[in-house]
């Protein structure tokens, strides 16, 4: 299933199909230790193979590139981002998702309503998931739906699909903005929907409500990056360094347990993983946390403004961006999560195994762009050559993170560094949603009234 592209570049074709078989392995891991008592949730049992799953999951390619090396670290990039869809890494954990609703559907007769709050990657990816699905014949439109919730700063990174294309699959599918001052609020809104009315829609419409925000729901597909470099990067180090731009760090997370599951399974394990964390100066929780142990912004270095450059300066914390435009910036509102639960699981994973964390800005980013964008040309990443044009700041993070920690002495001792891609898109890559397309909900009484009217859509009424 690995093809060589050109010299640095292996493309691993549709993971999820060729790793079916290993993935349901591990899946039934996390079945077993499920929580009794929990909302409703699909079983981790992914459909039986057949062509219509394999044409499903054939968006989930992996690829590795070899990159330049740096300052005595061999960089190498794993690509997650091969979904012309979506461009992010978000297609794998979607399809994972929604090919779990469509194995329970087949067995219980049940429909099904996705209902996820989402900065904007994860809804494009989830609704894109759900039309596969049906696209495929895995399911029809009236079996599965999905119901998003996403805050408003972030609309200009929501993607027109065919769920909004279409208004038959517009009215049954959805993408719901909420006016918020804080954007992790949505999470709360589409927790107090779920909590309140989920019942209720079973009962009158019989349809079950998953709010798919779990840990696990993401864990699952990403332990395909353990079997991917297992299989696609040799072993010959005793640590690799993964680097990674976080919200919450699901993802590294979902690496850590693919890892636990080769070693469980007496299979050749790859080098021990070292985690070292990407952030911004909006949610640099936690990096806040692997350092002070604690999500308190107070730990934030004292910036000052330079009158000659106009900059922000600090040289106290060489974790922490050493000039900034704004200390108070956001520069990617996908990365949106405050205090994320997460820094209990990733700190002492992290002490016990090695590597660290950095935060950068967008001047640092701005100031590397053009080294950034040449040492990703032969990887099949298009940069658009104006960074202003650039929507998802995830890949160029993750990397002037890289060079900026291997300028400092921040990156562990181990040579190899590979770069986990997840998410890179310019405004080349997609159609915005339009204004007509999406529905305001200011509180979860209006949610509520947009999930009844999908339900009554999917009823035929």
């Amino acid at each position: 299933m690995a093809a060589t592209l050109s010299a640095p570049t292996t493309v691993l074709k549709n993971a999820l199909t060729h790793y079916h078989a290993e993935l349901g392995q591990a899946l039934a891991v996390l079945e077993h230790h499920r929580a009794a008592g929990e909302a409703f949730s699909p079983a981790f049992r992914l459909p039986e193979p057949g062509p219509a799953l394999e044409e499903f999951f054939s968006a989930s390619d992996i690829a590795v590139t070899e990159l330049p090396r740096y300052r005595g670290h061999r960089l190498r990039l794993l690509d997650l981002m091969r979904n012309p869809a979506t461009r992010t890494t978000k297609t794998l954990a979607s399809l994972t998702i929604v090919a779990r609703a469509v194995r329970h559907i087949a067995e219980t007769g049940d429909r099904i309503m996705i209902v996820t709050p989402s900065s904007a990657n994860k809804a494009t990816a989830l609704r894109d998931a759900v039309h596969r699905a049906i696209a495929s014949g895995l399911v029809t439109a009236g079996q599965l739906q999905i119901t998003s919730v996403v805050p408003a700063g972030s609309t200009g990174k929501l993607w027109s699909s065919p769920l909004g294309e279409d208004a038959s699959l517009r009215r049954r599918n959805p993408l719901v903005v909420h006016e918020c001052a804080e954007p992790a609020s949505v999470k709360d809104l589409a927790t107090a929907f779920a909590t309140g009315h989920a019942e209720r829609l079973h009962r009158q419409h019989g349809v079950r409500v998953w709010y798919t925000l779990g840990l696990d729901n993401y864990r699952a597909a990403d332990m395909v990056r353990a079997f991917a470099e297992r299989d696609l990067l040799p072993a010959d180090q005793s640590a690799r360094t993964h680097v990674h731009s976080v919200s919450s760090a699901f993802g590294l997370l979902g690496h850590h347990l693919g890892h636990q599951i080769i070693a469980r399974d007496g299979r050749s394990a790859p080098p021990r993983a070292r985690y070292f964390l990407v952030q911004h100066l909006g949610t640099p929780d936690m990096v806040l946390s692997l350092r002070h142990g604690t999500h308190d912004r107070a730990e934030l270095p004292a910036y000052e403004l330079d009158p000659t450059t106009g900059l922000y300066r600090q040289d106290q914390d060489p974790h922490f961006p050493a000039t900034t435009y704004d200390p108070d910036e956001h520069l990617d509102p996908t990365f949106y999560t405050r205090r994320p639960v997460t820094s209990a699981q990733m700190d002492p994973i992290i002490a016990t195994q090695g590597g660290g964390g950095i935060v950068v800005s967008l001047q640092e980013c701005i100031s590397r762009y053009g080294e950034v964008r040449a040492l990703l040309s032969d990887a099949d990443v298009a940069l658009p050559a104006d960074p202003r044009r650039l929507r998802e700041w995830s890949l160029v993070m993750a990397v002037t993170g890289t060079l900026n920690a291997a300028d400092r002495g921040l990156l562990p001792d181990s040579e190899d560094v590979l770069v986990h891609g997840s998410g890179s898109y310019g405004e080349q890559d997609y159609r915005p949603l339009p204004a007509g397309h999406r529905l305001a909900a200011a509180d979860v009484e209006e949610l509520a009234a947009h999930v009844e009217e999908a339900a009554r859509a999917a009823d035929g009424r």
